[in-house]
């Protein structure tokens, strides 16, 4: 499967500053120092819809860390999934009376469009579940033979205890998770299970569902988890430097994934920080296909909302908060547009290489981008008021607001 083009990112003069970030796993900041090759994966769509707002802040979220990562001169290797199997996808597509790979494919196209149009930065593997089947496979295999998996009626499921560190990444009590479980694809309730939280890593075929191929498995396919888990150790190995997604993926998804890479490995922690963003909700309700209370970004692009706009109404929020997204946030993100592309317009202006570095110290503080934003606008207000005379300085700004915030002034 093959990402989207990478829009270029502008060189700036000096250099960045190390990424200190909210770890899930420990309640707080960390400081990454990732060496010369920053490691990130981020989980990506499960393709039965077009991208929504909520999509967007997540992966915007994960663009800055990019970004911040790039300015401090290192490489990035970054990786994204795509769920092209999975319940809900096989659900919609029964619904609609379409095949199941025909709308995996249309929607994960549209999402590549709209991360283009964002200027999201593309991962450097994008992986799809049906290909990473050949090397989900042996990993089962390698737990079911290890004793850190069982067979349950043809399907096998992870053993939770076999992973001392099982619950390191959410922290949460037994009850809490069983309720999560239940809530997000787990079958808790499921009799035979020696652990009502053991998740499955591969589903025996079902009459009327894609199966593969799986070795001494039988025919099936994986479970959620172990696709991720497979991806992840395949292009970047243990110990990578960030785990990235939603908050609704702290549990189970993360927790479980940690766990099956841990007793596969015999190592811990799968990655030095789990990283997540905050849930954006419409009406005052959490945004979500099953709800159907969604703002997709390809409808706003039709409407001829500049993808700037959109970009600029993602960053208004800090990527770990809780936010609701309403016709004022986008008007305010368009304003916001149009005063910066007026101050950057004009011949000079005031001196902007204190705003540089003011708008690298608010990323490097867990990617406070509200804060950069607010930079930004006290330099964009002093040109409209006072105006200058470095004729250096409109470019520095436009270079910095592109290759820092992602935003195409």
């Amino acid at each position: 499967m093959h990402a989207w083009p990478a829009s270029e990112v502008p060189a700036l003069p000096g250099q960045g500053r190390d990424l200190r970030i909210h770890d899930t796993a420990t309640g707080g900041l960390v400081t990454l120092d990732p060496g010369p090759v920053a490691r990130i994966y981020v989980c990506g769509i499960t393709p039965y819809d077009a991208t929504h707002i909520g999509h967007a802040a997540t992966y915007n979220a994960f663009d800055l860390v990019q970004r911040v990562w790039l300015d401090t001169k290192r490489q990035v290797h970054y990786v994204q999934n795509v769920t092209d199997v999975d319940d809900p996808l096989l659900e919609r597509a029964d619904r609609d009376g379409v095949d199941w790979a025909a709308l995996a494919e249309q929607e994960t196209a549209l999402f590549r469009e709209d991360m283009i149009a964002l200027r999201m930065l593309p991962p450097r593997h994008y992986i799809g579940a049906v290909e990473a089947i050949p090397g989900i496979v042996p990993l089962v295999e390698r737990l079911r033979d290890a004793g850190a998996a069982y067979e349950l009626e043809g399907d096998v499921y992870f053993s939770v205890e076999s992973d001392p560190n099982f619950g390191k990444v959410s922290n949460l009590d037994a009850t809490a998770m069983r309720l999560l479980s239940a809530e997000r694809g787990g079958d808790p309730d499921r009799p035979g299970k020696k652990n009502p939280l053991d998740p499955m890593l591969w589903m025996a075929a079902r009459p009327g569902e894609p199966s593969w191929e799986g070795g001494s498995l039988g025919r099936g396919r994986p479970g959620w988890h172990i696709e991720c888990v497979a991806i992840a150790l395949d292009h970047l190995g243990m110990g990578f430097d960030v785990q990235g997604g939603g908050s609704d993926l702290v549990f189970p998804h993360h927790e479980m994934g940690a766990s099956h890479a841990q007793a596969l490995t015999g190592e811990f922690p799968m990655a030095r920080a789990y990283v997540h963003a905050g849930m954006v909700a419409l009406d005052g309700e959490k945004m979500s296909k099953s709800k159907g209370n969604l703002v997709f970004v390809s409808q706003l692009r039709r409407e001829g909302v500049d993808p700037a706009a959109i970009r600029l109404a993602l960053l208004s929020h800090h990527y770990r908060a809780d936010w609701e997204w309403t016709d004022q946030v986008l008007q305010d993100a368009l304003a916001r547009l149009e005063r910066w592309r007026s101050a950057v317009s004009r011949p000079d202006g005031p001196p902007a290489e204190a705003l540089v570095e003011e708008i690298r110290e608010a990323l490097a503080d867990d990617l406070d981008s509200p804060a950069a934003l607010a930079a930004v606008d006290r330099w964009a207000a002093l040109q409209h008021e006072h105006g200058g005379t470095d004729t250096g300085a409109p470019g520095v700004v436009s270079r910095a607001a592109d290759a820092l915030l992602g935003v195409a002034l």
